[in-house]
This record gives structure tokens, sequence and C-alpha cells, in this order.
């Protein structure tokens, strides 16, 4: 009863290249919604 945690879950959660693609993934939205919020980058490399 104390295992919650499924074998698939464990396997993602153990898994070094799946982490770095969920990482990368994570990174990429951060940076379009900090990029978004200041109104994109092409201004800034156009001024």
């Amino acid at each position: 009863m104390t295992q919650r945690i499924s074998n698939y879950q464990r396997f993602i959660m153990m898994n070094p290249i799946i982490q770095f693609f969920k990482f990368i993934y994570l990174s990429l939205k951060i940076l379009v919604i900090v990029a978004g919020g200041h109104g994109g980058t092409r201004k800034v490399n156009e001024g």
C-alpha cells in the first residue's frame, strides 16, 4: 500500500535521457514565456 509509484514512472525518473529532454523542454517553454513577456526578441536584435 505504501508503494504508490509505478514501474513506468520509476523508469521515467531513472532515465537520464528522458530527464534531459524534459529539462530542455521546460527551459524552452520558460524562454518563450520570458521572451514573449518582454515583447519578443526581434526588437532587441534589430534595435
